[in-house]
């Protein structure tokens, strides 16, 4: 009988050992709105090119021919789209031309950082398509760290200004996380 009864005990043990406290599990929604900076031209670049198609291209097809093109970027994510208005966090990553045809089209895999305001020292990650000549883009949102931890959600860009290649992009965020103190 003495073993049955460690048995009981043992199982016992290792329930109340994955009980979770409930309210650290509860998802929270959390949506922000910034604007992204995203300059590849002047004197101080925060996105450059690191890789580009092979020079064998023969056609006249100007988005066949940046397919493969591939750029690093470190951009500042403000509050408002003026580029002097204050600096919340910055989108690091980098962005590939994804398409041969038709459109203009990004893969992005970028990490929104925070080092301001409410989500100081907090992340959210991007991976996905962007096809940036369409009016609104949406994007997933796949994994996140401090208060973002364990992130799911979407993101909409729409672009607020261009200037030759360089833009300001709005960003309205919805993030699924959960409400764990870090």
């Amino acid at each position: 009988m003495a073993v049955p009864s460690k048995l009981v005990l043992l199982i016992a043990v290792l329930v109340a050992s994955c009980t979770t406290d409930t309210e650290a599990l509860k998802h929270k929604k959390t949506h922000i709105q910034f604007y992204m900076h995203d300059i590849v031209g002047g004197p101080k670049p925060t996105a450059v090119q690191v890789a580009r198609r092979l020079s064998n291209y023969t056609g006249s097809d100007p988005i066949a021919a940046m397919f493969g093109s591939v750029s690093v970027m470190d951009n500042p994510l403000t509050v408002t789209p003026n580029p002097n208005s204050t600096v919340i966090g910055r989108a690091q990553g980098i962005y590939a031309m994804a398409s041969q045809h038709d459109e203009f089209s990004l893969l992005m895999t970028l990490t929104y950082g925070f080092i301001s305001g409410p989500y100081n020292g907090s992340s959210f990650s991007v991976v996905g398509r962007n096809p940036v000549m369409n009016e609104v883009r949406e994007m997933p949102i796949v994994g996140g760290t401090g208060i973002f931890r364990l992130a799911r959600g979407y993101c909409f860009a729409r672009t607020y200004s261009m200037y030759q290649m360089d833009a300001v992009i709005g960003y309205n965020v919805t993030i699924l996380h959960y409400n764990e103190t870090v």
